[in-house]
């Protein structure tokens, strides 16, 4: 028998990923205001110009983010959901929700500078980046495609769950359930 296995999102977790997305965007305005503050010895060349650049480039991609954690600070649902039809992930702005067990062809992991993603491989990569409505999610999962070979990513940063459990989880469902869908 199949059993649904559901792992909410850590609001707290949440509000420490908006906090730190908020002190980046402070930092960034402060580059881009008074870049002349910052002409010190840690910027090879120290030129006002390419410090101002950083700081707009460090508000606009945190502010982005700052706005998509705000919003899961709200969201009432699973972070993620593991039952008899596949994987529902709601854990991050690239979540696209189901993703069928007929589809996955395959889980790894993968680590970029010190983070853990468990990927999901599928068979029908542009299917799923094109369930994707908000058009920065969207490009998000062309990139994880691009790079890593699926757009299809989960993490634990916003889960009530560490990386290890999360990822024990997933691959002994997609073990019992890719069984029961190849039979």
């Amino acid at each position: 028998m199949n059993e649904n296995i559901e792992i909410p999102l850590s609001k707290n977790k949440i509000i420490l990923l908006f906090v730190g997305a908020l002190i980046f965007v402070i930092l960034g305005l402060w580059f881009a205001i008074d870049p002349e503050n910052f002409k010190v010895s840690i910027f090879r060349y120290r030129s006002a110009e390419l410090i101002k650049i950083i700081g707009i480039i460090s508000v606009a991609f945190f502010g982005v983010c700052s706005f998509f954690i705000f919003k899961k600070v709200f969201d009432k649902k699973p972070g993620l959901i593991i039952d008899k039809n596949g994987i529902t992930d709601n854990s991050n702005s690239t979540s696209i929700g189901l993703v069928k067990w007929t589809d996955i062809i395959g889980i790894r992991v993968l680590e970029v500078v010190n983070q853990k993603f468990v990927m999901i491989d599928v068979s029908n990569p542009e299917h799923y980046i094109e369930l994707k409505k908000n058009g920065i999610g969207k490009m998000a999962m062309k990139a994880n495609y691009k790079k890593y070979g699926s757009p299809i990513s989960i993490t634990a940063n916003s889960l009530k769950s560490d990386f290890k459990e999360v990822r024990a989880i997933i691959e002994k469902q997609y073990e019992k359930n890719a069984l029961q869908h190849r039979l």
